[in-house]
């Protein structure tokens, strides 16, 4: 059964999409021109490539935002450079690659919880449907917009590097939802966006010619990535010590080598 009509709120939807390029939404001289509203001046973030599609227009904290899907865009490839890494993603180091190199995690939210409970605080003091509260919700929202685009740009910023050093990246196939179910580490996991990273790392994979390959994440942590015994040890021992071989080394530099020989196992590549 639908149930009674809901209320239909003017802030219900922050987003409306024109399904064909041409068809209410069209590009004119550098304007956008949309039926029904007129000409809308735009700053572009870059030159608009291949065949135009749709066209979505969305409400952010700090105003609106116009993405244009475009079809035929021609590849940018970059160069090979037959390298090939495991990354083992943490919240001590945001990710550890195979020949024991650590990427700063750096914890945006965290950073900023401060500044973010004082401006919900200031939230909560304020009247319902008052222009002071609206102005509080605002800047509320504008606090956790500039929390969010830290996170992407490092995402960004971090796969771009990763793409241009290496041909085959292998990281585990993490089931984040599951992993927040512990509410000890559920903020720590949510600030370091693992899954968001993943999905801009394949697709800056896939535009430049590289490969991103998810593996298995059973026991990376816990077998010697030297002899393959494994060794047991729980979430605070940060640190692999093999009593049959003397590998020593890093907890997540273990972890990052299991999954690039996991990886290169897959089409029949162990080292």
């Amino acid at each position: 059964m639908p149930g009674f009509p809901r209320f239909q709120g003017r802030g219900r939807f922050n987003s409306f999409t024109y399904k064909e390029y041409g068809n209410g939404a069209r590009l004119d001289n550098g304007f956008l021109v949309l039926s029904k509203i007129g000409r809308v001046a735009l700053r572009w973030s870059r030159p608009l490539e291949g065949t135009a599609k749709t066209v979505t227009l969305s409400r952010e904290a700090d105003g609106w935002y116009v993405c244009v899907s475009c079809a035929d865009v021609a590849a940018e490839p970059l160069p090979l450079t037959e390298q090939e890494t495991g990354i083992d993603l943490g919240l001590e180091s945001f990710a550890t690659l195979a020949n024991g190199t650590m990427i700063h995690n750096p914890r945006c939210y965290r950073r900023a919880e401060r500044r973010l409970k004082t401006a919900q605080r200031r939230v909560a003091r304020r009247k319902k449907g008052s222009s002071r509260r609206r102005k509080a919700v605002k800047l509320l929202a504008k606090a956790h917009q500039q929390v969010r685009r830290q996170r992407q740009d490092f995402h960004h910023k971090a796969a771009r590097h990763l793409v241009r050093q290496f041909d085959a990246i292998y990281h585990e196939e993490l089931q984040v939802a599951n992993m927040l179910k512990n509410h000890h580490l559920a903020k720590s996991i949510q600030d370091a966006g693992w899954s968001q990273f993943l999905r801009i790392l394949t697709f800056k994979a896939a535009c430049a010619g590289k490969r991103v390959v998810a593996v298995h994440p059973a026991y990376t942590s816990q077998t010697c990535s030297g002899c393959g015994v494994i060794v047991a040890k729980g979430l605070s021992v940060r640190w692999h010590s093999c009593p049959d071989c003397g590998t020593n080394l890093h907890r997540d530099h273990n972890a990052a080598k299991n999954i690039e020989r996991l990886g290169q196992s897959l089409r029949g590549e162990v080292a």
